[in-house]
């Protein structure tokens, strides 16, 4: 007879409970966001419009085309005709991926530019809230932000929460380049904070940016803050599910291909975004070199040879970051999957000594920062294992294994 206290039954039970627990610890801790779709859909009417339209009498190519179609299409116009497109087409131009960065930086430009005033039109709306006016009112602060002249805009999406992706470093021009893959709640209003600033895409990137050129100055490194995907909020189902991260994974996976050149690209994915970047891995091109995971729940795989990459899989895990305590399962589409720190899962496993919790991996002086850095640029004799003998180094040609108690 099976003891009650070891049923399968009950063994599920408490794992959903578990999960349950997680939701609550997801709501409690400012995760939580409000998402209603208050917006029409101005991406979807610039890529209409961009259907319909022509250049020296041709039909424009179909924007969903490969970024490869797309770049041979933009290398074909002029310097007048690009400018056209970018300034008839805005946001269309500014998301494509193919069509060349410094143009993509000017049309989300003139896309902020005129997300900017439908804002402040409807901060003098008498007909919303005030509620709905002090939201229209920090939307409309966070594109000011994005409009400076210094920042550089690889995709933005006002529609509903809002997506966004900025470029730190000389993009065209990188040897490698990072790209930081957030969790759940990041958004238009999130993609920065000035508390809590490395918790946040934008201070997580720059701080990244910074480590890698202490790290090593001679390599030139672009990193992308990538937050151009509908993340889950905290509170609710999401959370626990792919749905979010399937597309997301498309969405990732094209705007790799869309990078200019055919440098190495490192991906570091934060909570929810190892969700994202385990089931983009399969799909993703071989230029992908290294794909590093920080407290995650799971990749959706229970071994690292599912990923089917090339790609180095990497992970680490502060000892205070409460993502440990979340259920490392896969039922009827909740949970996802293996433990990436499991000794059975096969990732590298890194140091992250005095990260601090579950956000602060991008911290300056971490471990986890320093590791992510030499990643990054490739320095993988700099980077340091989780365990004194250096087993995260293992088979990587040039490199003395190295490794924290």
């Amino acid at each position: 007879m099976t003891s009650f206290d070891t049923s399968p039954q009950l063994n599920v039970w408490r794992a959903l409970l578990a999960l349950a627990v997680v939701f609550v610890m997801l709501a409690t801790t400012g995760w939580t966001a409000l998402r209603h779709q208050r917006h029409p859909a101005p991406l979807q009417a610039s890529l209409a419009a961009w259907e319909d339209g022509r250049v020296a009498g041709k039909r424009l190519p179909d924007p969903q085309s490969q970024p490869t179609r797309l770049a041979r299409f933009f290398a074909s116009l002029t310097d007048a005709q690009r400018l056209r497109l970018a300034e008839r087409y805005p946001l269309a131009v500014g998301n494509m991926n193919g069509a060349p960065v410094e143009l993509r930086y000017r049309a989300n430009r003139i896309a902020l530019a005129e997300a900017r005033e439908t804002e402040l039109s409807r901060v003098h709306d008498t007909r919303l809230t005030p509620e709905g006016q002090q939201q229209a009112a920090r939307r409309m602060d966070r594109i000011e932000a994005l409009m400076r002249p210094e920042r550089h805009i690889l995709a933005f999406n006002p529609a509903g929460a809002g997506r966004v992706a900025e470029v730190f470093g000389d993009l065209r021009h990188a040897e490698r380049v990072s790209v930081v893959v957030p969790g759940v709640d990041t958004d238009l209003l999130t993609f920065q904070r000035s508390e809590r600033r490395h918790s946040a895409p934008v201070g997580m990137a720059r701080s990244l940016y910074k480590a890698q050129r202490q790290a090593d100055p001679a390599t030139r490194t672009a990193v992308v803050a990538w937050a151009d995907y509908t993340a889950p909020s905290g509170l609710g189902m999401d959370a626990a599910t792919a749905m979010r991260a399937e597309d997301g994974a498309d969405r990732l996976d094209a705007m790799v291909r869309g990078l200019p050149g055919l440098t190495p690209v490192s991906l570091f994915c934060h909570s929810y975004g190892s969700v994202v970047c385990g089931l983009a891995a399969r799909d993703l091109p071989e230029r992908v070199s290294d794909i590093a995971v920080a407290g995650s729940p799971g990749m959706r795989v229970d071994h690292v040879s599912q990923l089917r990459t090339t790609a180095r899989v990497w992970a680490m895990r502060d000892a205070d970051d409460w993502i440990q305590d979340v259920p490392h399962l896969e039922l009827g589409g909740l949970g996802h999957g293996a433990d990436p720190m499991a000794d059975g899962f096969g990732a590298r496993v890194l140091s992250a000594r005095d990260a601090k919790g579950h956000a602060g991996y991008f911290v300056p002086g971490t471990d986890s920062l320093r590791n992510l850095a030499g990643i990054g640029v490739g320095a993988y004799t700099a980077v340091s294992c989780a365990h004194r003998n250096g087993a995260c180094l293992a088979g990587l040609s040039g490199t003395t294994p190295t490794g924290r108690a």
